[in-house]
């Protein structure tokens, strides 16, 4: 293996695949050497061309920021010399990426998967209890924890989601968790769903079951806990029903054209855009050659990047669409006083990752290459195939659960630090490098570091769209859902009484 790797002809870094120590010679691709002037840990920046303050430094092709002072070649690269050369809210241009369209393929491969009664599909039987207010939380989870004894092979568990919302919130605030917890209540994975209200809350059930729409009451069972005289036995009452009815439901075989992937990434390192996170891109670019749906999200983390996204629009309107997808959410950082471009966190920046363009360029690449077909809102459902762009912020939980609840069946979620969290629905973890995967075999579900030391891009791309679809054929449960960690987050940004 190779001591570094630069991944354009235009950059004037190269990444460090070890830990490289001040006064080693390196041979560059060209056969000249480079002394090494600093320490550079492992997945860091190495500069090999001098550069003077001002100037950008590149990485991937595109700018990752500006030199600070003047640098000499063989430094290490980092936020002690390296700053954001972003700036706050621009006018953009449409210039399309010209791509030849893409028939779905005739012979698309199939999952097991389960038809619901409205023309969707689950990959999941499961029962999802949903709390319209936080005061309940513990009610819900003795529920489920009930529930499940009452479960066998047919049904794949009871769940609940706990989050502190629902109650003394007012406007767009109440409206966000009331259009995320609806969306949730209508994902496919799961069978049956018991939606519990107090009585008192804002979201009210009332109120909740016009933002859910249309339910199926064998489906969709509600219950107000102040109403009942003993909320546990009437709520065990309505998930037996519920579960009765998910054991009509068999896997059967699916076009993997009605498959809807989230992409997301956390925890990320100087890997990250090496390896796992373009990994992901085949797979979400081969999902959609089939006819499939792709969601990439995390707003914040597409600025410094926005522009590949927007010239990647299949027409003007989503070209708008998307600029008002990331000046909004600028604004929002405005609102709040915060320097829209102070990204990367300490984790980030740990792993080798400096700007937040840096951390953009490779968060995008998750996208793969397709055409942009539509922009989502936070807390609404995808109806579109193809690339999607999800509103939402890059933190993790609160991501993963807008993904879920926007219809992904799973969630790839690419990491150079580790995390053991999963969302509400099955949640693929994918280590950017060989350390983690092996230090972490509990949390991690796919060693995307192979890419560096014997395997091909091409070869581990099959491999884990087979993995995939055996996630989604039921055959194999992803890592969250072994050690059972399944949570949701809520998006707040409103006044609370």
């Amino acid at each position: 293996m190779n001591d570094w790797i630069r991944l354009s002809e235009q950059d004037q870094v190269v990444i460090a695949l070890r830990p490289l120590g001040s006064g080693e010679t390196l041979l560059l691709e060209n056969g000249r050497s480079l002394k090494v002037i600093d320490d550079t840990p492992k997945g860091h920046k190495l500069l090999t061309s001098s550069v003077l303050t001002g100037q950008d430094i590149y990485k991937f092709g595109y700018s990752i920021g500006r030199a600070t002072m003047d640098i000499r070649e063989g430094s290490w690269i980092h936020t002690h010399n390296l700053r954001t050369g972003l700036g706050s809210i621009l006018d953009y241009s449409y210039e399309p990426v010209h791509q030849d369209k893409q028939e779905s393929s005739s012979h698309a491969p199939t999952f097991q998967g389960y038809m619901r009664p409205n023309g969707e599909v689950g990959i999941r039987n499961e029962i999802w209890i949903i709390n319209t207010v936080g005061c309940i939380n513990k009610t819900c989870e003795m529920l489920a924890k009930r529930g499940n004894d009452h479960c066998d092979e047919q049904v794949d568990g009871v769940f609940h989601f706990a989050h502190p919302y629902g109650c003394s919130q007012l406007g767009d605030d109440l409206q966000y968790t009331q259009n995320l917890l609806a969306s949730l209540v209508n994902h496919p994975n799961a069978a049956g769903v018991l939606v519990v209200g107090l009585g008192c809350e804002n979201n009210g059930i009332d109120s909740f079951k016009q933002a859910i729409g249309d339910d199926n009451p064998l489906r969709v069972k509600f219950m107000s806990a102040q109403e009942e005289g003993d909320e546990l036995e009437k709520g065990l009452e309505l998930i037996e029903e519920l579960i009765a009815y998910a054991k009509t439901f068999k896997r059967e075989q699916v076009p993997v054209s009605r498959l809807k992937l989230g992409l997301k990434c956390g925890g990320s390192d100087g890997f990250s855009g090496i390896t796992a996170n373009p990994l992901v891109g085949t797979l979400a670019d081969r999902l959609i050659e089939f006819g499939g749906t792709a969601i990439l999200t995390e707003v914040p983390e597409m600025f410094g990047a926005e522009t590949i996204l927007m010239n990647r629009a299949v027409n003007d309107m989503v070209f708008g669409e998307i600029v008002t997808l990331i000046n909004d959410f600028k604004q929002y950082f405005m609102r709040h006083g915060q320097e829209i471009y102070e990204n990367p966190s300490p984790g980030n920046k740990a792993g080798g990752i400096t700007t937040l363009e840096e951390k953009s360029l490779g968060c995008t690449q998750k996208g793969g290459r397709s055409i942009v077909n539509a922009v989502v809102k936070y807390g609404s459902r995808v109806n579109t195939s193809g690339l999607n762009l999800l509103e939402s912020p890059g933190n993790d939980l609160v991501s993963v659960t807008a993904l879920s609840a926007a219809g992904a069946h799973m969630v790839l979620f690419t990491t150079g630090r580790g995390t053991p969290f999963g969302g509400p629905v099955p949640t693929v973890k994918i280590a950017t490098n060989s350390d983690l995967a092996g230090h972490k075999k509990n949390w991690i579900d796919y060693n995307a570091g192979q890419l560096l030391e014997m395997k091909s891009m091409s070869e581990m791309s099959y491999e884990l769209w087979h993995q995939l679809i055996a996630v989604a054929s039921g055959e194999l449960k992803t890592k969250n859902e072994i050690n059972g960690f399944r949570e949701i987050a809520i998006f707040k940004d409103g006044v609370m009484l």
